[in-house]
């Protein structure tokens, strides 16, 4: 059912090799969100581990089993509210490829929706270091939208937001909030990270909210952090600063129907 608004909440990590230690910091402030009054709380990319791409294998496992998937069920539950993680090892019949998956779970600690990131970051930066996603990964194919908290939240992860025909289905799909967890490298953030979901939300008429990874992580990568959440209009209405910590934002339906009312560029689309 359609709400009016919808309290979220962005967190910004700095995950690192360990499993433990990276959900005890999500729990924290995943509670830290609930006392904010968050509804729904966004987890970045590699929020439960951070290390080399080819260490993923052995903290994969399948959705149904326990593990990461088991942590993120059990702290909607503990918390009552949406638990969106975005980005973790997801086991699949190839065990030296797993998914890169996102998955959104309910208060009641149901799974709401699975996103298995589509593009991967497979790139050689210069002295921004180089990276070979795909060596470790399997890339998903389905473009998926759900109804999280009364809004159709459309979801992506990272790299994908380099590619504006993947919102473009999303938008088809009815998307009214973009959802953009990420671990978005320090040399391309410093530049691209701004416009890239400022222009997610102006093409697509619709919320962005964005959780990021800050500062250095195992095999010297750093990531760039400004978690934040941008309006229908394109503009910034929540950014984290540096480090770790919790970025909150109310969406407003109304907002969203005002940018679409007074400028209906989704209804003049002729390609």
């Amino acid at each position: 059912m359609a709400k009016a608004e919808l309290v979220v909440a962005a967190l910004q990590l700095n995950s690192q090799a360990d499993v433990q230690q990276n959900l005890d910091a999500c729990r924290r402030l995943v509670e830290l969100a609930k006392r904010r009054g968050a509804e729904v709380v966004l987890l970045p990319e590699n929020f439960a581990f951070f290390g080399p791409e080819a260490e993923k294998r052995r903290v994969a496992a399948p959705l149904g089993g326990g593990g990461i998937a088991a942590a993120l069920r059990d702290l909607a539950r503990d918390n009552r509210l949406s638990v969106i993680g975005g980005g973790f090892p997801e086991l699949t019949a190839d065990a030296q490829r797993p998914h890169n998956t996102l998955l959104a779970v309910g208060p009641d600690g149901q799974d709401v929706a699975v996103y298995r990131k589509i593009h991967l970051f497979d790139v050689e930066l210069g002295s921004g270091g180089s990276y070979a996603e795909s060596d470790a990964t399997s890339p998903g194919s389905a473009v998926v939208v759900a109804e999280v908290g009364g809004f159709q939240l459309g979801l992506s992860i990272c790299y994908d937001l380099r590619f504006p025909e993947l919102y473009r289905a999303l938008s088809q799909q009815g998307a009214e909030v973009l959802l953009v967890p990420a671990a978005f490298t320090l040399h391309t953030g410093k530049d691209h990270w701004h416009v890239l979901l400022r222009a997610r939300a102006i093409e697509a008429q619709a919320f962005v909210v964005a959780a990021a990874q800050h500062g250095a992580h195992p095999g010297g990568r750093h990531t760039y952090g400004h978690s934040l959440v941008v309006d229908p209009w394109g503009t910034v209405i929540a950014e984290a600063s540096d480090g770790v910590g919790v970025v909150t934002a109310t969406l407003e339906r109304s907002r969203l129907e005002a940018v679409r009312r007074s400028l209906p560029s989704l209804t003049h689309r002729k390609l």
